[in-house]
């Protein structure tokens, strides 16, 4: 009798044992694949606050850094929003303006999330971050928004993006400043 209850207990631990092994199998899947998701961090600065805050959502994500650099960098008079006729208030009167960018993310395609940042201008996104937007394909990743401001919220600028780009999966969006 004691050698079948001992039998019995052997077979019992090792069918446990077995069943067991399979959900651990699922467990090491499941974490290479999390492992295997990366984030990008793309920002565009003009003064070095939206940087400062890409760097440190950067850092939270152990995400890479992309940063939006115009073809031609936005001097202070450029900036000066109280002068109608600087540059950036020109373009932010022209929805259609496109400024030009140097060069591609050229390893878009690895990602599957991308936050993209910008300082709110005219209550938006500044229409180079539409530049960027339009030179990259963006299927199937999740796009977060994050944006630096004197006083405005980023709600409006993720709407504005959202409804520009509907083709685009839209998640969370954060205002960062400080």
């Amino acid at each position: 009798m004691k050698n079948i209850t001992f039998i019995l207990a052997v077979c019992c631990l090792m069918m446990t044992a077995c069943a067991q092994k399979p959900q651990q199998i699922n467990n090491s899947t499941d974490q290479q694949s999390d492992n295997m998701k990366k984030t990008l961090i793309v920002y565009f600065s003009a003064t070095g606050t939206t940087k400062a805050a890409a760097q440190r959502l950067a850092q939270e994500f152990n995400a890479d850094l992309y940063e939006i650099t115009p073809e031609q960098p936005y001097s202070a008079a450029d900036l000066d929003w109280r002068d109608k006729s600087s540059r950036s208030t020109l373009e932010m009167q022209d929805k259609s303006s496109r400024p030009a960018i140097k060069g591609k993310c050229e390893n878009i395609a690895d990602y599957d999330t991308v936050w993209i940042g910008f300082p709110v201008w005219w209550y938006t996104a500044p229409t180079i971050v539409n530049t960027f937007i339009e030179a990259h394909d963006l299927s199937g990743k999740v796009l977060n928004v994050f944006a630096t401001s004197g006083g405005s919220p980023v709600e409006p600028c993720a709407a504005d993006l959202k409804k520009a780009y509907p083709q685009y999966n839209w998640g969370e969006s954060r205002l960062m400043n400080r």
